[in-house]
C-alpha cells in the first residue's frame, strides 16, 4: 500500500478520532449505534483506538429486527465479549408484540422502517443525548446532506434545511431538553477508503462480506438470500449462487453481489473496478426516490 494510501487513510483516522472525543467531552450519555455491519465495526475500531488504553466509555445499541443474518449476530456478541462493553438491545419484535408497530404484510414485507419506533424508545429510555452512527455520505444522496453533528428535536426527526454550519471543525452540540444528536465520524469516508482501512488495521468481519455459495432467490434484479423471512412470488425459485455482500441490513432486503472476492485484495480490486453503488442492492431504497431521507426525517439512523 503506497505512503499516499496509508496518509491518506490515518489523517480519515485523525479526524474521525476527534469528532468521537468531542461526543464523549460534549455529551453526557453517548451511544453507539451499531448494526454489524462493516461500518459499525470499523466505527468500533476508531472509537476503541480513540480511549486505548481504557475501554470504550459508551455502550452500543443494537436495533434487532428478528430478521437479521446470523453471522451478523454471532460476530455481534463475540465482538462484545471481546471488547467488554455494554450492549443495549431493542427489539422490534418486541415493538410488534406491544402494539408499538405494525408488521408490514405481503411479499416485499419489510421490518426496516419498523425500527424506527424501537430505536426512538431505546433513545429515550437511556437518555441518549448523542448516537453516533458509521453513516458516509458517498452511501446515498439524503445521507451526503447530513453535518457530522446532525440535530435531532424532541421527537427524533430530521430537518435537512435546520443544519448548523462546523467550520473550521467546530461543533454545536448545544442542545435543548428531549433533543438529542445523531453524530456521523466517519462521514468524509468513500467505501473504498473503508475497505483500504480494513485491511490496513486487518480488522475482523462477518463472513458474510466474502465470497460464499448460499442458496438464493432473484427478484426484480436484486439477489437475496433464501430464508424463512421471504416468499416467494409466482415464478420465483430457489438458486445456489457464488456471492458476497458490500452491505448488511436484513435479510429479506439487502441484495448480494455474484462474486469470487474472497479476501481483503480481491475485494479492494473488485470495488475498484465496479459501477455499481453501494447500496444499489438495497430493496429498501427503492421502494421511492426519497425512501432514505422519509425514513431519516422519522428518526431512522
Amino acid at each position: 500500500m503506497s505512503n499516499y494510501i496509508i496518509n491518506h487513510l490515518k489523517e480519515l483516522e485523525s479526524e474521525a478520532i476527534f469528532v468521537i472525543r468531542e461526543i464523549a467531552a460534549q455529551f453526557e450519555n453517548p451511544v453507539l449505534l451499531f448494526s454489524g455491519g462493516k461500518d459499525s465495526i470499523l466505527l468500533t475500531h476508531l472509537a476503541k483506538k480513540a480511549f486505548y488504553p481504557a475501554k470504550i466509555p459508551f455502550p452500543l445499541i443494537h436495533i434487532d429486527t428478528g430478521h437479521n443474518f446470523p453471522e451478523t449476530i454471532a460476530f455481534r456478541d463475540d465482538l462484545v465479549e471481546k471488547l467488554g462493553v455494554k450492549l443495549i438491545v431493542g427489539s422490534v419484535q418486541e415493538a410488534i408484540d406491544n402494539g408499538r408497530a405494525k408488521e408490514e404484510t405481503g411479499a416485499d414485507a419489510s421490518r426496516n422502517s419498523l425500527q424506527i419506533v424501537s430505536l426512538l424508545d431505546a433513545l429515550e429510555k437511556f437518555k441518549v443525548d448523542a448516537a453516533m452512527g458509521g453513516a458516509r455520505r458517498d452511501e446515498e444522496k439524503a445521507r451526503a446532506k447530513e453535518r457530522f453533528f446532525s440535530h435531532r428535536d424532541e421527537f427524533g426527526q430530521w430537518d435537512p434545511k435546520n443544519q448548523r454550519p462546523e467550520l473550521w471543525n467546530l461543533f454545536n452540540g448545544r442542545k435543548n431538553y428531549g433533543e438529542h444528536f445523531r453524530v456521523f465520524p466517519i462521514s468524509n469516508w468513500t467505501e473504498m477508503d473503508v475497505w483500504e482501512y480494513i485491511k490496513l488495521e486487518n480488522i475482523d468481519l462477518p463472513s458474510l462480506y466474502f465470497s460464499h455459495q448460499r442458496d438464493c432467490v432473484v427478484r426484480d434484479g436484486v439477489i437475496l438470500a433464501n430464508s424463512e423471512f421471504i416468499k416467494l412470488k409466482e415464478g420465483e425459485e430457489v438458486v445456489n449462487m457464488t456471492i458476497r455482500y458490500r452491505t448488511c441490513g436484513d435479510m429479506p432486503i439487502t441484495g448480494a453481489v455474484e462474486s469470487e472476492a474472497n479476501d481483503l485484495e480481491k475485494i479492494i480490486e473488485e470495488i475498484a473496478t465496479t459501477r455499481t453503488t453501494e447500496r444499489g442492492g438495497r430493496a429498501d431504497d427503492k421502494r421511492a426516490e426519497t425512501a432514505m431521507e422519509d425514513r431519516k426525517k422519522q428518526g431512522y439512523f
